[in-house]
């Protein structure tokens, strides 16, 4: 359950940022996964205790291509983002989780 809800963590300045002064960590789940889904997979994969779950579904943007066929446009991919906020005293670290 916890490989199919969890797709990757977000590995950005702003993410290194939030999880360092608020412990809160960012990770793409599964578009159809809802907050106790996301809450019970990252307790499971990582054996900590999540106090919340922030959800927010990221638009697709519009990409076009120009080849000598002509022009090629189509969208990205739907993602999902969740925003996970753990108690106090309880870390994440994704390298050594590998």
């Amino acid at each position: 359950m916890a490989k199919t809800v969890l797709i990757k963590p977000v590995i950005s300045e702003k993410s290194d940022k939030m999880a360092e002064s608020s412990n809160r960590y960012t990770f793409y789940v599964h578009k159809d996964a809802n907050k106790i889904e996301i809450k019970k997979a990252v307790e499971a994969m990582f054996n900590v205790d999540v106090k919340a779950v922030n959800t927010s579904i990221l638009p697709r943007k519009f990409k076009s291509r120009f080849t000598k066929a002509g022009a090629l446009t189509g969208t990205t991919t739907l993602k999902k983002k969740a925003i996970i906020t753990l108690a106090e005293g309880e870390e994440i670290d994704f390298y050594d989780n590998i």
